[in-house]
């Protein structure tokens, strides 16, 4: 029975699916673990118990967050709710305003930004434009296209919705002119809206039935004739056939991706002007307008501007090129058919030059990577083996400062993606939280969370000096007994961390808590345990003993990296690694010190299953917890 010891130095394979139990040959069992949960993955290969989360604010009700970045020092969260949006500066609110999006519709709502102007779009509402002129003072508009006043003009786009050979017969050529229909065209939600007759504008006042309505002519020169024509259109974008559903601004143009009645056509402006959709005569700098044609119809739901432009449709992705981009270079070639969810936004993001985007089945992180030798763009799966974390994503952002790709689930629990392509690293764990994670966003190197608890909805965000949820933190010079501001935490068990040590667990009551002695600084939040957890040693690794036979473990080593508490099971339950020692760095009832270096645990008894975990740790305990590798020392008997 010769001992074994199996040296860990990498967690970068992070958290793998258990249905990999059986492939110790491949990189990542070697790398992975069983259960990487509420750590974080350094993409050097080490993990620490993540960040806890800061209380901000108490959100109105389902929200959806939104980043502002105006420069590098003027950044603020926006936080979408029913028929409102707060703005946040630093974590502090400085305005609410009226929007018109309800709860029911933040799930599809699509923006894009620039400079101090944000656009907003939804297929259900008229596009908006969200403009900051100070830190309190914001604005919200609809848009307002291009108006040629010499012709009378409105540069938007315009599409004939009715069959071809439906005509349109208007009863003068100037003034209020009654038109009639050879079908039925016209409803309600016309007034108000803009019809071209030959090229020549008129303005719904009113419907008098489904094929005539009166009308006000804005041509200068009047329309062309009085007779029946099919040459006739109305604007693309009404609340008749839907509003915009996505867009962007690519190549100095406004780009936009499909309405409810035209989900494959694609609109863009002139080049810098930015809402004049003219086609004019097809040149290189007048607007563009095209469909999506293919085998089956491709629902445009997100655009995103790259290397070239990339639009993601319901059922394939593909890619908008021309160098520049003008009416006669301009190139559409489908690259992948993934797909897209439709019933809402799980916002692309750009990581290291790849854009990660979830598929239609919410089942994969597909990383949409252009490639020079195959000249095209293909769509590999990150979560390949690591199935059983995605949920139906809901949400997701990328915090570059931090190299970690956050995916919200439907289940209520978050993805961290420690993700570094150089190094082909694509760590996975999973988060979760005393009620469930609803909206993630990364603002400047800050990231934001919507939490849903207990029916309240909480925006926290991750903050490094904590190590509860939902907490606070607070210091007296003079020590203080009564502690209070956690109103959001009423009459919730919470835990204390006082000077650095762990006081325990204390009850709120009317916002307060109240101590048995005084403190200088006190932390008070919702536990959060972390879990990490070890695949079983890979057969070829004891000479196949552990498949079919039995194994012990001996000992195993945990390097350690500025670490307060451990609590490890290696098969007699979880037990209490002391790190507190006499001496003048020692005393009892000071908080414990920060320990780096190695820890020896010996273990007893066999495992007689192949696929048995050899130890565990799991720990709530609100200190900081970082290893940087892990040794085995076991026994296999065959």
């Amino acid at each position: 029975m010769a001992r074994t010891r199996i040296s860990k130095n990498s967690f970068s394979g992070g958290e793998v699916s258990p249905y990999l139990i059986g492939r110790g040959d491949l990189k990542a069992y070697e790398n992975g673990m069983a259960q990487v949960r509420n750590l974080i993955i350094y993409p050097t290969g080490g993990l620490r118990r993540r960040a806890g989360l800061r209380h901000v604010d108490q959100a109105f009700g389902p929200s959806r967050l939104v980043a502002f970045e105006f420069n590098i020092d003027q950044i603020y969260l926006l936080v979408f709710s029913h028929l409102k949006m707060s703005v946040y500066r630093d974590g502090v609110k400085d305005v609410d305003i009226e929007t018109p999006w309800t709860e029911e519709q933040l799930p599809k709502l699509i923006w894009t930004q620039s400079a101090d102007t944000l656009l907003v779009v939804h297929p259900d509402v008229s596009p908006r434009k969200i403009t900051r002129t100070s830190h309190v003072d914001w604005s919200l508009t609809d848009w307002s296209f291009y108006e040629d006043e010499e012709i009378g003009h409105i540069l938007q786009p315009y599409y004939k919705f009715s069959d071809d050979n439906v005509t349109l017969q208007a009863s003068a050529t100037t003034g209020t002119v009654t038109l009639t229909a050879s079908a039925d065209v016209f409803v309600d939600g016309h007034i108000g809206t803009r019809v071209r007759l030959a090229k020549k504008e008129v303005e719904i006042l009113s419907v008098t039935s489904p094929t005539q309505a009166e009308a006000e002519v804005k041509e200068k020169d009047g329309l062309v004739d009085t007779k029946a024509t099919k040459d006739w259109e109305e604007q693309s974008f009404s609340a008749v056939h839907g509003w915009p559903v996505s867009v962007v601004f690519h190549q100095d143009r406004l780009v936009i991706g499909g309405t409810r009645d035209l989900p494959n056509r694609l609109w863009m402006s002139k080049s810098s002007d930015l809402f004049n959709f003219d086609l004019g005569e097809g040149l290189d700098d007048e607007a563009i307008e095209f469909a999506i044609l293919s085998d089956q119809v491709n629902a445009i739901r997100a655009l995103f501007s790259s290397k070239h432009l990339q639009v993601f449709t319901s059922g394939a992705e593909w890619m908008v090129s021309g160098d520049p981009l003008t009416p006669e270079t301009i190139q559409l070639k489908r690259q992948t058919r993934v797909g897209s969810p439709i019933d809402r936004y799980v916002p692309p993001r750009n990581v290291d030059g790849a854009t990660l985007f979830v598929s239609r089945d919410g089942q994969d992180l597909r990383e949409f990577l252009y490639a020079d030798v195959e000249q095209s763009y293909q769509s590999n799966d990150l979560a390949m083996l690591c199935k059983h974390i995605m949920n139906d994503p809901q949400d997701q952002d990328y915090d570059s400062y931090r190299r970690l790709f956050y995916m919200v689930m439907h289940d209520g629990t978050m993805g961290a993606l420690s993700v570094y392509r150089a190094e082909k690293i694509s760590a996975w764990s999973v988060l979760d939280t005393q009620g469930k994670f609803k909206n993630v966003c990364i603002v400047g190197q800050d990231a934001y969370v919507l939490v849903e608890r207990n029916g309240t909805y909480l925006i926290e965000i991750f903050d490094d000096q904590l190590s509860t949820d939902a907490g606070l933190s607070g210091f007296d010079d003079d020590g203080g007994l009564v502690w209070s501001g956690l109103d959001h935490l009423n009459e919730q068990v919470v835990l204390l961390v006082a000077d650095g040590a762990v006081l325990g667990e204390g009850q709120v009551s009317n916002g307060q808590i109240v101590l048995k002695r005084a403190v200088q600084n006190l932390e008070a939040g919702l536990a959060y345990t972390h879990v990490l957890e070890p695949l079983a040693p890979a057969p070829q690794l004891t000479g196949h003993a552990s498949q079919g036979g039995r194994l012990r473990l001996v000992a195993l080593t945990l390097r350690l990296k500025d670490t307060q508490a451990l609590k490890l099971d290696v098969g007699r339950g979880p037990k209490d690694v002391p790190f507190k020692q006499f001496g003048p760095q020692g005393v009892l009832d000071s908080a414990p010190q920060l320990f780096t270096g190695d820890v020896t645990v010996r273990a007893l008894g066999w495992r007689a299953n192949g696929i048995e975990k050899l130890w565990r740790i799991e720990q709530d305990t609100p200190l900081p917890f970082s290893v940087m590798s892990v040794v085995e020392e076991i026994t296999a008997n065959a």
